[in-house]
């Protein structure tokens, strides 16, 4: 089953980047996402217009040049191998300037931003501060790397996290939705999904992700085999289960932004499957997680 919701690897390519999701080829109001591959000594310059972004290494070192109405701002990024092997410091971008990524030795990188109304300040967030989570028991088990999760590192609507879910396992379970505004309960928040996975003995890896329609015209529906470079987007819908194979880790880069007021990760799960979550005491976190933790300052 196809849909347009599923953006197979190089199917949302544009340009530099082998990645290019925006608000005008979503057809949403907020979220991005760009993917950046560099070659060893390349760069790249792009203008933030609207929206805030954060530089995230996916593999590699990069320095990333902010130059805005306060100066210039340069901001080295260590990164990291790959995303299976550590957490990675990152740096913020605010709207209204232009930025340079360069990588001496090559890599790639996740530009994450949404449109925004605040100009905040360029800023570099270390990989020590970044909290590490274990979230879920059992088959459900997964880390999440909170790097800017809402309460975490301060975006004026920018939301992102990253989920590794180990062979085997369930994540984005029970599945919830973030689709209507109800005050302290749920927000609207578009969201972007971006896989990578874990080969084994050469063998690339692969999962499954599910979108099913909430509705009252949010109809949403997506059942998609997913591999390296994908890209699911929800702009609503119950959104679960992200499904791992056995053998081959899943990560996924989730980038959420939306028009309410208040920035904030506010879920409903789904009544059929809410009670799963009740079973998680029992039952001891996947003994293979944490697969890292932050490195100390």
């Amino acid at each position: 089953m196809t849909s347009p919701y599923h953006l197979p690897a190089g199917k949302a390519a544009d340009g530099p980047y082998t990645v290019h999701v925006s608000p005008e080829t979503a057809g949403w109001g907020h979220s991005h996402l760009r993917v950046l591959d560099l070659s060893a000594g390349g760069s790249h310059t792009f203008d933030t217009r609207d929206s805030e972004w954060i530089v995230l290494p996916l593999a590699g070192a990069c320095t990333v040049t902010v130059d805005d109405d306060s100066g210039a701002h340069t901001f080295d990024l260590a990164g990291r191998t790959g995303v299976f092997d550590a957490v990675s410091d990152f740096a913020y971008v605010p709207r209204d300037a232009r930025a340079t990524v360069s990588s001496a030795a090559g890599g790639r990188f996740a530009l994450t931003g949404a449109r925004c109304t605040r100009r905040l300040p360029a800023r570099y967030g270390p990989a020590s501060e970044v909290p590490v989570e274990l979230r879920g028991t059992g088959s459900c088990s997964r880390q999440v790397n909170n790097f800017a999760a809402a309460d975490v590192f301060e975006c004026d609507r920018l939301i992102a996290v990253e989920v590794i879910t180990p062979g085997g396992n369930w994540s984005s379970f029970p599945p919830h939705k973030h689709d209507e505004h109800r005050a302290g309960e749920e927000s609207v928040l578009e969201e972007i999904y971006y896989f990578e996975f874990a080969a084994h003995d050469g063998v690339p890896g692969l999962g499954y992700q599910r979108v099913s329609p909430s509705g009252q015209g949010r109809n949403t529906d997506v059942l998609a085999e997913v591999r390296d470079g994908d890209v699911v987007l929800v702009p609503d819908g119950w959104h679960g289960p992200s499904m791992a194979v056995p053998g081959h880790h899943m990560y996924y880069l989730n980038v959420m932004a939306g028009p309410d007021p208040e920035r904030a990760w506010l879920i409903s799960d789904h009544p059929d499957h809410a009670w799963i979550r009740g079973t998680w005491p029992a039952r001891p976190v996947d003994a293979r997680l944490p697969l890292y933790t932050a490195p100390s300052s």
